[in-house]
């Protein structure tokens, strides 16, 4: 599993031929107030459930409020066979501070 600050998440997705799939684990309510664009919900809590949904050899960046919860889901991920499962490190607080000013924050 891979680590990846917010600036570099911004830098690859700007590159990416393939931009990978943008998962975020929070919480319905949480999304609302604020997400990265382009990203999909699934709670954290439906996780065991419905991993199997995603595409195991696909690149995943989960994303959750300050990444305790992603990286959590990306070690599942990981333990599940997936190949290429990143960690947004600092979640959407820190894309908050260092991407998007404008993006609310709680």
């Amino acid at each position: 599993m891979r680590q990846m600050s917010p600036r570099e998440l911004q830098d690859y997705l700007a590159q990416a031929e393939h931009p990978p799939l943008l998962l975020d684990v929070r919480e319905p309510w949480e999304y609302e107030h604020c997400h990265i664009g382009g990203s999909q919900l699934l709670p954290m809590g439906q996780i065991p459930t419905a991993y199997q949904d995603l595409n195991a050899e696909g690149e995943i960046v989960v994303i959750c409020h300050h990444g305790v919860r992603s990286q959590q889901v990306c070690g599942f991920l990981d333990r599940a066979g997936f190949q290429h499962v990143i960690n947004l490190t600092g979640g959407v607080d820190a894309w908050a501070r260092d991407v998007d000013p404008h993006m609310p924050t709680y």
